[in-house]
């Protein structure tokens, strides 16, 4: 199983961007707003695919 790599700031930003790309695909009448459903999902479930090669964890581990 996958560890959750997002941490909270960075999720409450990608439901604020995953938002505002849905609006801005409302607003303008296209389907290509759906693409904001991305952030808001990552967001949601906590794990990014993009960060997992990169190596990038958001999450704050105790040490």
């Amino acid at each position: 199983m996958l560890a959750c790599n997002v941490g909270k700031t960075d999720k409450i930003i990608r439901v604020i961007i995953g938002i505002v790309i849905l609006a801005a695909g409302y607003y303008f009448h296209t389907w290509l707003g759906l693409i904001g459903i991305v952030p808001i999902l990552t967001a949601v479930f906590g794990r990014c695919g993009l960060y997992y090669p990169l190596k990038i964890d958001t999450t704050k581990k105790d040490k």
